[in-house]
């Protein structure tokens, strides 16, 4: 993925007003992200402990969403598969995300949901950057770039349904 800056990131939401865009948390470490190992950028709202924003490129065009999920996790005793990268994590690791839809559907309330990794680094953990506790991750025969494209296409899917 290309850097991205904040006037770029706040202008590809396509799920909320150009006034909620305005207003949302941008990370400030923008600099610092690991681009050329990302299939999109997310991150979490520190001041709203239930939003998350995510932003990826497609055909060339930027799609930003922001998402809620609960506030309250399962118990720790509980393993969940992420549906992007089909990583696992324990209790609060994934959570279920869910998007106002775009249009009047979403004006009327309509929203979709998936299942992701609660801090949203998907990327990283597919191309081994980021550890995922012991089992987190399957010994597949896929090779990193189909696991990276399968990836890629299951948030494609998820966005083609907002």
């Amino acid at each position: 993925m290309k850097e991205l800056t904040e006037p770029e990131i706040r202008a590809s939401f396509v799920n909320c007003s150009k006034g909620e865009a305005k207003r949302l948390a941008v990370p400030r470490d923008l600099a610092e992200r690991p681009w050329s190992d990302l299939d999109f950028v997310g991150w979490r709202d520190p001041g709203a402990p239930d939003r998350s924003y995510l932003v990826a490129e497609r055909d060339g065009r930027l799609i930003g969403v922001a998402l809620r999920f609960p506030s309250r996790q399962r118990g720790y005793l509980h393993r969940s598969m992420c549906s992007l990268c089909l990583t696992t994590h324990p209790g609060d690791g994934v959570s279920l995300m869910t998007a106002r839809r775009t249009g009047p559907a979403g004006r009327e309330g309509n929203s979709v949901g998936a299942y992701m990794c609660t801090d949203l680094a998907c990327s990283l953990y597919v191309r081994g950057k980021k550890d995922a506790v012991p089992g987190g991750r399957l010994n597949e025969s896929l090779t990193v770039e189909e696991q990276i494209a399968r990836t890629r296409s299951n948030l494609f899917a998820f966005l083609d349904r907002l």
